[in-house]
């Protein structure tokens, strides 16, 4: 970072079904939280970077920059950034860009959406936007059915079978029992997830993360200090469609983000004790765990192994949050929600750094930041 940037408020609701709640609602709920939990004040913040990606669609509500400045007694500039289910993340590293621009001093950024009041073909459709409407969506797929192919791919190449993949969801239900916000709080054996509804062979329903309302802030500032810094903040993009790249089986925007990352923090891999990556389906998180150079090709599926079999030998702690798939999935909440996970996960084990991995599409965009917890 060009200078020091610091996380020093949050707040996110539960992720899950908010029959009670508007996307407004949800909206002012984690804005007021984020303020009271800083020492920044309402007055403060000089601007508001909001993230969403379906809000004309499932709420008729565009323009939300200005809906959410409106909560703050100055109306501060706003804007509202949008790349899918990485748009949390690329809000966090337009507050970053702008704070180390001078542009501002203190930020507020949030991410919601509303996601269960539209029917599922409405959002399926919609989320069907992240993919390329030219190439992909003519074929009649879905986001299931393209990650159902990179695992069949996958399968093929490496020789991961279906009973070991089942271990990736076993592992992030066990975490979320210990996270309040999530969604699913409830074991899952592995072999409930084998046997669980074909959704896109080789998935299964308990591979998918879910449909879900919520949302997240938390305020990046120069001018106050806080225990976390950012230590790096990096964007990364590829082609939008797989059709158009030479594997299916890794995502090079999120290699390149992570090398770009650990390049700006200065650091080591191995000094990373908690990680939050975007398993959007089980296969991504193994295929996340190789591409950020936690796992050799073809193995990723072994973090999950020893996870699952000997969590507490770990050195490396992956979605402890429940990630996507058990924690909920309100596309553009998540980006926000990894990232104050992680600040949350190294204050309770005395770690210094953590990182948080937020991709949209099938990994057409990639948002990652390191975070440095200052003991």
């Amino acid at each position: 970072m060009e200078k020091p940037l610091f996380l020093i408020g949050s707040s996110q609701t539960r992720f899950g079904e908010h029959w009670d709640k508007s996307l407004r609602d949800l909206a002012r709920e984690v804005v007021d939280g984020a303020i009271e939990h800083s020492p920044a004040t309402a007055l403060d913040i000089d601007m508001v970077i909001v993230a969403n990606m379906i809000g004309e669609v499932a709420s008729d509500q565009a323009h939300m920059g200005a809906m959410v400045a409106s909560f703050l007694p100055h109306k501060p500039p706003a804007i509202r950034v949008e790349a899918a289910c990485a748009s949390g993340s690329v809000a966090i590293h337009t507050a970053c860009a702008l704070l180390e621009s001078n542009r501002a001093q203190t930020i507020l950024v949030i991410g919601a959406e509303k996601m269960t009041d539209a029917t599922n073909d409405q959002i399926a459709s919609a989320l069907m936007g992240a993919a390329d409407s030219e190439q992909d969506r003519p074929a009649g797929l879905t986001f299931p059915g393209i990650f159902g192919l990179v695992a069949q791919r996958y399968m093929h190449d490496y020789g991961l079978t279906r009973d070991q993949l089942s271990l990736v969801s076993a592992v992030h239900h066990r975490q979320a029992l210990e996270n309040p916000f999530a969604q699913f709080r409830m074991e899952v054996k592995p072999e409930a997830v084998s046997k669980s509804s074909p959704i896109a062979d080789p998935l299964r329903l308990l591979d998918c993360s879910p449909i879900s309302d919520g949302a997240a802030a938390c305020i990046l500032s120069t001018k106050y200090q806080s225990n976390f810094r950012v230590a790096a903040s990096q964007l990364t993009t590829d082609t939008l469609s797989l059709a158009d790249r030479p594997s299916l089986t890794s995502f090079s925007a999120s290699k390149k983000a992570m090398e770009k990352a650990l390049a700006e923090a200065a650091i080591d891999r191995d000094e990373i004790s908690h990680v939050e990556t975007h398993d959007c389906f089980s296969i991504a998180a193994v295929i996340n765990m190789e591409d950020l150079g936690f796992a050799n090709e073809g193995d990723g599926i072994s973090i999950y192994r020893e996870l699952y079999e000997r969590p507490t030998m770990m050195g490396l702690q992956v979605n402890k949050s429940g990630g996507l798939k058990a924690c909920g999935h309100p596309v553009a909440a998540t980006g926000i929600k990894q990232f104050i996970d992680i600040a949350k996960q190294l204050k309770a084990a005395g770690t210094r750094y953590g990182l948080s991995h937020n991709f949209g599409g099938a990994g057409a965009t990639c948002g990652l930041h390191i975070l440095e917890h200052l003991q």
